[in-house]
């Protein structure tokens, strides 16, 4: 079977990187506290008491103009029941309003959000008043499915009540497919995605081009045309929207030109894999350095393997993101990096940010598969294994072997598995814990300056100018998967078959090795030698 490096250059007919699915939330500023409902409800409308009684006529109001607005535009209004998987029930009347620009349907459903709640407070007299607190409460919010002529098929959710929260759904391949249309490019969908496109280099360049403007711009051209549980004065006053990344899916999708070679290196990556999503190899994937406050989740970070029917996928988790990596399709690899959150990597969550988000989650995908390769294309040549397992002479200075067997070397390059992938490079204190954790026995700076010296003038890692900072090289990289894979797959596990005593075999390679034995003691007595 071909390893990743020769399957991707050889078999994939179309590579595209794109944003997926994206998840918005919309919010009010002037009304995310109490002291700003107050505010809004006395010194903006006029009432001399804030009071909760002020709320159902502002929702009233905003239920009657979205009832209004379904019967004056035809527009299904439905009910969504509990439980009940709603882009089906939609897709349904999509396939019956197909049109380029407009509200297919609406749906209303009832779902928890945090809303005001308010507790009344007698001042003295009969002085009335009412404290304010966000609490978490079940209300009617509606869905708009729209099409969109820029975005295709998407969403946007309306809670009604304060402080009215918005949710938008969509998705940028689609996006791109609008512009494909428009530019008059033919393609073939896979899915949601591509299959293949008679202008690649054009399709990757409009994927690019997708940014916050275009969210932005979706996201104007709605709220101006639905209905608002606020009015113009409102809106003249400052009450409106502003966007936030709530979800941000970027994906790498390969097709191949042999559906079955993508299956079977799939399932060959898996195997080789299953332990990416570890604590000492988190690294690998995320270009974070874990400390006290930013601890692994409780229950530890996590890979899974998912088989759905015969469909498997690999999950890997951390914080609340993940990785996913699946056969889309019987037609392309998809690895797919989901941000549930933009604080998981110390990013805030404004849509300006959206950029920033999709260069890392490229990073992160282009990482898996760099990983993946390395993996499966570790073997060293002859040289390679003379010039690590003897002292060398490098740029005039004598640099001792790193010998295969050796514990501290095994422990030193276990350990590199974990930082070879870090933009920023690790440190002699940040290597040094996981080199001492592996050998078992104490490990001082100052074996470790000497070990990443050995490291460095072999060309395995190399020092990031000006800093006290390294990285591995590609060639070191390899030289760590071969060690360690050869080492912890082939030697430990067998090491009983070259002990003497045969009692520590295991049975079936007793047995098979038994007729082996008797010809070499025939070989040896033909031989007239000694066994």
């Amino acid at each position: 079977m071909p390893n990743v490096h020769e399957l991707i250059r050889d078999h994939v007919t179309l590579s595209i990187r794109c944003l997926d699915r994206l998840y918005l939330h919309a919010y009010m500023p002037k009304l995310q506290t109490s002291g700003g409902l107050c505010y809004f409800l006395r010194d903006h409308l006029g009432h001399p008491i804030p009071s909760p009684a002020l709320f159902p006529p502002i929702h009233d109001r905003f239920v009657a103009a979205i009832k209004q607005y379904a019967t004056a535009s035809h527009v299904p209004l439905i009910a969504f029941e509990r439980g009940q998987r709603k882009d089906d029930v939609v897709a349904a009347y999509r396939a019956r309003r197909p049109m380029r620009d407009g509200v297919v349907v609406i749906g209303v459903a009832q779902e928890k959000m945090r809303a005001f709640k308010a507790q009344k407070r007698c001042g003295p007299g009969k002085a009335v008043s009412f404290d304010f607190s966000r609490q978490s409460v079940a209300v009617n919010h509606y869905y708009f499915y729209v099409q969109d002529p820029d975005w295709g098929p998407a969403f946007l959710k309306i809670g009604t009540y304060l402080p009215y929260p918005i949710k938008l759904c969509l998705n940028g391949h689609e996006w791109v497919k609008q512009q494909l249309q428009r530019a008059d490019v033919a393609f073939d969908s896979l899915d949601n995605g591509f299959l293949a496109c008679a202008d690649p280099a054009r399709l990757q360049t409009l994927c690019d081009q997708l940014g916050p403007t275009d969210l932005q711009a979706f996201f104007d051209r709605w709220t101006s045309r639905l209905p608002s549980p606020l009015t113009a004065a409102d809106h003249a006053a400052g009450y409106t929207h502003r966007l936030a990344l709530q979800q941000v899916e970027v994906s790498l999708t390969q097709v191949f030109a042999r559906p079955v070679q993508g299956r079977h290196f799939f399932e060959a990556v898996i195997r080789d894999n299953l332990d990416l999503g570890r604590p000492d190899r988190v690294g690998l994937l995320f270009p974070l350095r874990l400390t006290k406050a930013t601890p692994p989740p409780a229950w530890g970070y996590r890979t899974r393997v998912i088989t759905d029917g015969v469909e498997p996928s690999l999950h890997i988790e951390y914080k609340t993101s993940h990785v996913k990596q699946y056969f889309k399709e019987q037609r392309a690899l998809r690895t797919e990096t989901t941000i549930n959150n933009p604080k998981d990597f110390y990013v805030a969550k404004a849509v300006s940010n959206l950029t920033h988000l999709r260069h890392l989650g490229d990073q992160v995908n282009r990482k898996v598969l760099e990983v993946e390769r390395v993996s499966q294309q570790c073997v060293l040549t002859q040289d390679a294994m003379d010039r690590l397992q003897q002292p060398t002479i490098e740029d005039g200075q004598r640099t001792s072997a790193l010998r295969f067997g050796d514990p501290r070397v095994m422990a030193l390059f276990q350990a590199l598995t974990a930082f070879t992938h870090l933009p920023r490079g690790f440190r002699n204190p940040e290597l040094r814990p996981h080199v001492a954790a592996l050998l078992g026995r104490p490990y001082s700076a100052a074996q470790m300056t000497y070990d990443l010296r050995r490291l460095r003038l072999k060309g395995l890692i190399h020092r990031i100018p000006r800093t006290h900072r390294y990285t591995a090289t590609s060639y070191g990289l390899k030289v760590a998967f071969f060690y360690s894979k050869l080492y912890l797959r082939l030697l430990r596990p067998h090491w009983p078959a070259l002990l003497a005593d045969a009692d520590r075999l295991p049975r079936p390679l007793r047995t098979a090795l038994e007729p082996l034995e008797t010809e070499i003691q025939k070989l040896h007595q033909e031989a007239a030698l000694a066994a």
